[in-house]
């Protein structure tokens, strides 16, 4: 056995059973041990933004981490803006970068470049193995450590001569670490809080937006009459019918402010107070109203549903929670209506099948699916956690991996779908049963707004050409058709019901370019 199939089979014996990989000379070794270890599902990324945004769906749905497999420094670079993402997600991911053997590092080979710099910032533990005799336990740490609540990535490099050097055994897996139990006091402050009669808004993140979480929170709403909220992007949120509706706090600062102006107390829930996405001239940062006492129930490494359901017992909460979202499917639009985000919203809450997993990086045209879902079949909604382009697809994907028995509804924007449309031959390849809704606007239309917003005043033609994607326009149903995906563009709502709803009933990857 060498360091490479040592730590293969330690990463099965810890629970890790896939790996999505975008290999090079370096990683050869544990590529041949995928071949020599069972239990680990191999699966290849034409772009590491793609391997590392499936690695971070895959650990959203699964809540256990996957390996991802990158080719040195270079590799991992490339896939840095979705590990940004998945860090911000607080996902448990575990990324494995082959580096030059130990020995070849003292010639500055063409390749060679500071692989931990890059790793460190979106990293919570870094480490490179040593010896083919110490990869093994690595691995196990690797593992114990992206599965630290909350979850975050761990990377772990691999010079080549540790992976094809002899090994002695694989390692066990390592415990995994518990979320930590809230204080009996952090409960009571909290209860207190909610008894006191002031306005109280209780934002909430991590695992208790789970359904159990959800059910806390609302019978909390219940007896105290506080608002139960949520970051503008979640990583993941279980809502649609039968769920508790919880409040999104927006995107734009002067919007964060008014919902959030008469806010006396924020109870905070594995959240952080919310802040303004940018600095913006003449426009607040720091969106919490002065004044707001601001009253820690859960920190992120504690178990935020069990507090909430602590709080609620202290209220001495009815059973049954508030804002319950009963099933009201939305209407069809009318025979002739305009194709929008809205009207494009409402068919798909209105064919959205049961446990779907939504991936949403529809931008400026998610608003309508998003009102549209509200009171649709119970779902899965996962959101662009840090910002970084380019993470739906991708994220879509890992989703599908993670969840094989459930649909999977990627809606995109048609821009940042480009960083990284590569995932769709991974479908295609894997036969992911993904529905992919490309809103096509032929714009970075978020621009366009931030634009006016920042006060870059009179933009010219120059400027406004650096936001528009027409001139060659983009085709994406030949893009999906060339990626090996089924594909068809729609122009009219009544073509889009047929699609969706067409789509929907059936297995494997489809793409539809709605033209808005």
């Amino acid at each position: 056995m060498n360091g490479a199939e040592s730590l293969v089979r330690t990463l099965v014996n810890s629970g890790v059973e896939v790996c999505f990989s975008n290999p090079g000379t370096s990683e050869m070794h544990f590529v041949a041990a995928l071949d020599k270890v069972e239990g680990m599902r191999a699966i290849l990324g034409l772009f590491e933004g793609a391997v590392t945004g499936a690695a971070d769906g895959y650990g959203r749905m699964a809540e256990k981490p996957a390996a991802t497999l990158l080719h040195l420094g270079p590799g991992l670079a490339n896939g840095l803006a979705n590990l940004h993402n998945a860090r911000r997600a607080q996902t448990p991911v575990v990324n494995i970068v082959g580096d030059h053997a130990t020995y070849h590092a003292q010639y500055d080979a063409p390749l060679a470049s500071d692989i931990m710099g890059f790793a460190r910032p979106v990293s919570g533990w870094v480490h490179s193995s040593t010896s083919a005799k110490t990869v093994a336990a690595d691995g196990a740490r690797a593992v114990q450590a992206a599965m630290q609540p909350p979850g975050q990535i761990a990377t772990l490099i691999l010079p080549a001569d540790t992976a094809w050097l002899e090994a002695e055994q694989a390692a066990p897996a390592l415990p995994r670490i518990a979320p930590a139990a809230v204080s009996s006091d952090a409960v009571d402050r909290a209860a207190s809080a909610l008894k006191n009669g002031k306005k109280t808004a209780v934002l909430v993140r991590g695992a208790a937006l789970k359904e159990k979480g959800l059910a806390a929170a609302g019978r909390i709403a219940a007896k105290s009459g506080a608002r139960i909220m949520c970051d503008t992007f979640a990583p993941r949120l279980q809502r649609g019918a039968g769920r508790v509706a919880i409040e999104r706090i927006p995107y734009f600062a002067e919007q964060i402010v008014e919902t959030l102006q008469d806010v006396e107390q924020l109870i905070l829930v594995g959240a952080k107070p919310p802040v303004s996405f940018f600095a913006y001239p003449g426009k607040p940062s720091w969106c919490t109203p002065e004044g707001t006492e601001i009253v820690y129930l859960a920190h992120q490494h504690e178990d935020g549903t069990a507090a909430l359901e602590a709080v609620a017992e202290a209220l001495g909460a009815p059973k049954e929670p508030a804002g319950v979202a009963p099933l009201q499917k939305p209407d069809l639009p009318k025979t002739g209506a305009a194709l929008d985000q809205f009207t494009a919203g409402q068919i798909v809450g209105h064919f959205l099948p049961d446990n779907a997993i939504i991936s949403d990086e529809a931008a400026t045209s998610g608003i309508g699916s998003m009102i549209s879902t509200v009171n649709a079949a119970p779902h899965d909604h996962l959101s662009l956690t840090g910002g970084s382009i380019g993470q739906g697809l991708p994220l879509a994907t890992g989703a599908a991996v993670a969840c094989p028995d459930r649909k999977v509804v990627c809606l995109h924007g048609d821009g940042g779908a480009m960083y990284t449309l590569q995932a769709l031959w991974t479908q295609a390849r894997e036969k992911l049963d993904v529905v992919n809704v490309i809103f096509a606007n032929r714009s970075y239309a978020i621009l366009n707004i931030e634009l006016m917003r920042v006060g870059a005043e009179n933009p010219g033609p120059k400027a406004l050409s650096m936001l528009d994607l027409h001139n060659p326009e983009l085709n994406w149903a030949s893009l999906g058709h060339g990626m090996g995906v089924e594909s068809v563009r729609v122009e009219t709502v009544e073509d889009f019901a047929d699609a969706f709803s067409s789509a929907v009933k059936q297995k494997g990857p489809r793409l539809i370019e709605v033209m808005i």
